[in-house]
């Protein structure tokens, strides 16, 4: 009978790696779409892998996928960063410090016409995650509902009026 060799933290680097290389992509692209800035999105993937690499050893196969335990650390990166930017703003105004920021239209994704990449930047962030997660990264409603902390019903029903919401901003762009 062949000896089972003892897995070490240094055999599950490479592990890690190809879940890392595997669904980078995924992780990018769903935070420009949570925040709609490709820079922004660009730090925060670079966050959640590192927080992801520290957290290995307690990652299971059998509670969520690689992706949707990835996306669920990107997300809580994100609104981690959301929140200490509130907080920043808030301290900023109490101070009144008026200082000028440099507003960028978002960009999204490549080959998006204008009139999306406008239409997409209108939408709320809750909107544009239920759009990434459901129909960029083609999570099931399950999946998606369970990142997103709610329920399967309410993830399809946020999707839908998300993406009516999309159809009537992209529909006025191309009538006006």
């Amino acid at each position: 009978m062949p000896r089972r060799r003892r897995k070490t933290g240094v055999e599950q680097a490479p592990d890690f790696a190809h879940i890392a290389e595997q669904h980078l992509a995924d992780i990018y692209g769903y935070l420009v779409y949570l925040t709609g800035d490709r820079e922004l999105a660009q730090e925060l993937t670079s966050a959640a892998f590192e927080k992801a690499l520290r957290s290995w050893s307690r990652f299971d196969p059998r509670r969520a996928s690689a992706n949707t335990w990835l996306c669920t650390i990107a997300r809580s990166v994100a609104l981690d960063h959301f929140r200490a930017e509130d907080r920043r703003r808030r301290r900023e105004d109490a101070y009144a410090v008026q200082q000028e920021f440099d507003v960028r239209e978002p960009s999204f994704a490549d080959g998006l016409s204008p009139e999306l990449e406008r239409a997409l930047g209108e939408l709320s962030a809750a909107d544009r995650e239920v759009i990434a997660l459901r129909v960029v990264l083609d999570f099931d409603a399950d999946e998606a509902a369970r990142l997103l902390g709610i329920s399967k019903t309410a993830c399809t029903t946020r999707l839908s009026r998300a993406l009516a919401k999309l159809q009537e901003k992209v529909a006025d762009d191309v009538l006006a």
